[in-house]
């Protein structure tokens, strides 16, 4: 049998993991993402963008980014290939792209010194 979650509780999980995260960083790197969150970050460390909690209040199992952009400025050149939103231990890993990704930013071709921006994010919790 597959546990099943109905909308009110996938809206709190939701809600929940969007509080505990609070103020934390996206830190998107190249290469390719690591098996588990909790595995060590691998790739180079292309930008860090300060991630403030800007989400809204889950609806239908969601919560989107509610105040983009948010940038951050590039401190090494290359392509970005994943990202981690982190806070104290805490890990969300997803792909990057600048549409159909996890994370959307404004480019996947980073250089040096260009501001980068998150422009929409989602979290969302399955019914199974």
């Amino acid at each position: 049998m597959t546990v099943r979650l109905d909308l009110s509780i996938r809206n709190e999980i939701v809600d929940e993991v969007v509080s505990t995260l609070g103020i934390g960083t996206l830190k998107i790197y190249t290469g390719t993402q690591p098996a588990s969150a909790d595995s060590a970050a691998t790739g180079t460390l292309l930008v860090s963008i300060l991630f403030d909690n800007g989400m809204t209040t889950a609806s239908n199992g969601s919560s989107d980014l509610s105040i983009p952009p948010e940038s951050g400025t590039a401190v090494a050149s290359g392509t970005a290939g994943w990202g981690r939103l982190e806070r104290s231990g805490l890990n969300i890993d997803g792909s990057v792209a600048t549409s159909g990704g996890d994370f959307t930013i404004n480019t996947t071709t980073i250089t040096t010194g260009d501001s980068i921006s998150l422009t929409a994010f989602t979290l969302t919790q399955p019914a199974s």
